[in-house]
């Protein structure tokens, strides 16, 4: 069995810690107290996962090439759950905020 490479795993895990400790894309949730709205329900959190994931894109060697876009577009997915007057630009394709899995 395989495991992810390092380097998604460092990209997941900082992610997770941006989350968790308010710090994700200050300049786009500066004035968000976003981490209430994340734990109100569980499906919210894993939908901000789906976002980072499903964008995170991997070159060949394993290595992430596009760490801050992913978190952009997650920061920008919890942006507009918190402030419905918040418009996505370029709107949510269909994949990127597809949930896998069982």
């Amino acid at each position: 069995m395989q495991h992810l490479p390092t380097d998604v795993r460092a990209a997941i895990r900082f992610f997770a810690f941006y989350v968790a400790n308010g710090t994700l894309e200050i300049d786009l949730l500066e004035d968000i107290d976003y981490k209430p709205h994340l734990m109100a329900s569980g499906s919210t959190l894993e939908m901000v996962f789906a976002v980072f994931t499903n964008v995170l894109q991997v070159d060949g060697s394993g290595e992430v090439t596009n760490e801050g876009d992913a978190q952009y577009r997650a920061a920008q997915w919890i942006r507009a759950y918190c402030d419905p007057a918040y418009r996505v630009d370029p709107p949510f394709a269909a994949w990127e905020t597809e949930l896998h899995g069982p």
